[in-house]
């Protein structure tokens, strides 16, 4: 087994050991989710944290880790007697990514369920990290179900296994870790929500702690038993205090005075429900134990509310994180009781604690590698040929639900139909490998005319395991959503182009909700650039459109032909998830020799692989061309004007799509 990584040798991140700690010393917080970009410690930390906790009792053979102080009366393995029981180290599980269902909460053997009535259970990973640590790295990747799974386990604190009828229960009582790059996607709003605290994480800007990170990291490389034992007594000293701060914790006090600044920081800051509360109010009780107090402080509340309301306050995806540490102190001071006259707004509880996460930078708009037109004659343009300057996006709204026709295999999102695990039961087929959703009309209809040949005398059903059948079940997938963005001359005028944006943000916000990959392609002057390589990551995708300048020719054919590219490369790395291409432009082809012809050429690729295609129509003024209609058909697509991808506007678009691409 390797030496993990110390806690207390992990250089700076002090608001992400100080959530981890508070986990530690009371679980009832929620657990913490990690945000940070890759290479800032947040694996490292985690993993380090399971050498402090304590030993834990349990029932010797017991596979779900029972108290045998207070032994769960539903274990499968039970029912066990009090007694002293045996310890062991506290686990920390990892989920991967990957994980199917069976995986996480285990698995119930249909056949002897049917056959035998028992019930012969495998538990799974949540079984495992009971009384530890269930640690997921990158959990914005996981599957929706999956994380729906494990943060109910999480909430209730028991897994539930349920097989046609046949139902297992067990204890799952543990430390929720999650960490992610934001640049990798999202979590849903309600998702966030079920974590307790949150952690922005961020490499050092400062030279002298860069190089101690990298000197520790060599130190350990080189012989990690010998830099585990260089800091042997700080771990120990540690996990004394958190065995301390465990023991001191229900003799805090929670006043009135601290419980009305935990309720009016969050009705200022506006967060929906009354889990935040709650969960400020255990993270202040927490900080007070860890700090050696009976009595919870208002500095315990402002570091409380600094952990546990950043991630509740955002309304999208494009909401920057962090809260105005100004308001938050206006309000502790107002609602303060009268004879707390600092509420000690500066840092952390008994010197325990970490500085208060600092608002992260916002996302700088890359370079969208297009290129400035330097004024092509020969053809009239309209009067933005010129490059502008970026223009912001007008207000999004919300959009005609747009889908991929026919039936997929993808990922599970929410937009196009598909054959899923999870949905309503179509029909059913013989297990390829595991049996994982049984039908049991279809297996007792398999095994019923071979009852007298199996030599069946008593009531039960004789089953085997040729006459298992595995539920088909069709739900909803998420697919590659490629925006093919016109942004030439034809398009500059800004009241025009900020109507554009703002329906592409539009459409991303929806592809958001829907659990979508997307690209963004530019065309404009001469050539076409992917401004963004298909991503999890909405937000990364509206940094781009944001800083998106204007001007120039119409290269229509290059902006297809590379989004044409782009997908050929996707299919190869996500063959299973289909595209969606939403191709954003009034229509017109300027760029290039013979470049109506060439665009034409493009889009019947397109149709030609059945690849599915809407075109927002951007045209505008008395006067209109068709163009835009024109390249949908080409495209084997349908056309929309920006009024009409309105959720509220002409109904039926959907079925538009399906009846044209089909």
């Amino acid at each position: 087994m390797t030496t993990p990584f110390p806690f207390t040798a992990v250089v700076g991140q002090d608001d992400l050991r100080l959530a981890l700690l508070l986990n530690a010393v009371s679980p009832a917080v929620g657990g913490v989710l990690v945000r940070g970009e890759k290479g800032t410690a947040k694996s490292t930390a985690v993993r380090a944290l399971s050498a402090l906790l304590p030993e834990v009792p349990v029932v010797p053979g017991c596979r779900f880790s029972c108290d045998p102080a207070a032994p769960d009366p539903s274990c499968p393995d039970g029912p066990h007697e009090q007694g002293p029981g045996a310890r062991r180290p506290a686990r920390m599980v990892e989920l991967p990514v990957g994980a199917s269902e069976d995986r996480l909460v285990g698995a119930l053997d249909i056949e002897r369920a049917l056959a035998e009535g028992v019930k012969a259970f495998e538990p799974g990973l949540l079984a495992d990290a009971h009384r530890g640590i269930l640690y997921v790295d990158e959990v914005n990747l996981l599957h929706d179900h999956l994380v729906d799974l494990l943060l109910d386990a999480a909430a209730m604190g028991a897994s539930y296994v349920e097989r046609e009828g046949v139902s297992v229960r067990h204890a799952a009582r543990f430390l929720l870790v999650g960490t992610m790059n934001p640049e990798e996607g999202e979590l849903r709003p309600q998702l966030l929500d079920r974590f307790g605290l949150t952690v922005e994480v961020a490499a050092s800007r400062e030279p002298d702690q860069r190089v101690e990170v990298v000197r520790r990291r060599l130190a350990y490389d080189d012989d990690p038993a010998g830099f585990a034992a260089r800091w042997a007594d700080e771990e120990t000293a540690v996990r004394q205090r958190i065995v301390a701060a465990r023991e001191l914790l229900p003799s805090v006090r929670l006043g009135d005075g601290a419980l009305r600044q935990i309720a009016a920081t969050c009705a200022a800051f506006e967060v929906d429900g009354m889990r935040a509360d709650i969960v400020m109010a255990r993270t202040a009780t927490a900080l007070a134990a860890w700090a050696g107090r009976t009595d919870v402080l208002a500095e315990d509340v402002r570091q409380a509310a600094l952990l546990a309301l950043p991630h509740r306050r955002r309304r999208n995806p494009f909401d920057a994180p962090g809260l105005d540490e100004d308001k938050l102190d206006e309000t502790l001071e107002e609602f303060a009781e009268p004879e707390d006259d600092d509420p000690g707004p500066d840092g952390g509880p008994g010197g325990g604690g970490g500085q208060p996460p600092s608002e992260p930078d916002g996302p700088q708009g890359g370079d969208t590698g297009a290129r400035p037109e330097a004024g092509e004659d020969g053809q009239p343009q309209a009067s933005g040929a010129a490059e502008q300057s970026p223009v912001r996006a007008s207000e999004p709204f919300r959009t005609k639900v747009l889908s991929v026709p026919g039936i997929g295999e993808g990922a599970a999102g929410r937009r196009s139909r598909a054959r899923t695990e999870h949905g309503r039961t179509t029909g059913a087929r013989r297990p390829r490998g595991a049996l994982t959703k049984l039908h049991l009309a279809a297996t007792v209809q398999a095994a019923a005319p071979h009852q007298r040949a199996r030599g069946r005398s008593g009531r039960g059903l004789v089953v085997r395991r040729d006459d298992l059948r595995q539920a088909t079940r069709e739900g909803r997938e998420g697919n590659l959503v490629l925006f093919v963005v016109d942004a030439s001359g034809s398009m500059a005028a800004r009241q025009r182009m900020s109507a554009v944006k703002g329906a592409v943000l539009s459409l991303l916000l929806d592809a958001y909700q829907r659990r979508d990959k997307v690209g963004l392609v530019t065309f404009r002057g001469s050539a076409a650039d992917v401004a963004l390589p298909p991503t999890s990551s909405v937000d990364a995708a509206a940094v781009r459109l944001e800083s998106l300048p204007t001007g120039g020719r119409t290269p229509l054919a290059a902006g297809l032909l590379k989004a044409h590219d782009v997908l050929r490369v996707e299919r190869l790395r996500d063959p299973a998830r289909r595209a969606l291409v939403v191709v954003v432009t009034d229509g017109r082809a300027t760029g290039g020799p013979e470049p109506v012809a060439l665009a034409s050429r493009a889009a019947r690729l397109f149709a030609a692989e059945g690849v599915a295609s809407v075109v927002v129509d951007c045209e505008s003024g008395p006067v209109r061309l068709g163009l835009a209609g024109q390249l949908a058909g080409e495209l084997g697509g349908t056309a929309v004007t920006l009024d009409e991808l309105r959720a509220d506007s002409i109904a039926g678009l959907v079925k538009d799509v399906q009846r044209r691409a089909a």
